[in-house]
């Protein structure tokens, strides 16, 4: 299954408390899980101002209507192509 990166821009993202961000958790997931199995959240980072959200799913629309019903921005979807690390120079 195609594996996503989701850029949302939340201003002060960085400064969400523990509560708000179990709080997104909880409704990014049961959006989810309304949705089906096709669609899964792998992980996401936090920064200043955006999330990096780390998503698989059959293609870009079920990310966009993740982002719908759940409320949380997709302002920009990129497919993953390969992944490379450090072990990738051996």
């Amino acid at each position: 299954m195609p594996q996503y990166v989701i850029e949302r821009e939340i201003p002060q993202a960085g400064a969400m408390t523990r509560g708000e961000l179990r709080d997104a958790s909880q409704k990014s997931c049961a959006v989810l899980t309304g949705m089906g199995s096709k669609i899964q959240w792998i992980q996401s980072y936090v920064t200043n101002d955006k999330l990096y959200c780390i998503y698989l799913a059959p293609n870009v629309d079920m990310i966009q209507e993740h982002a719908r019903q759940s409320g949380f921005p997709a302002n920009r979807i990129e497919e993953v192509k390969t992944v490379i690390s450090p072990t990738t120079a051996e």
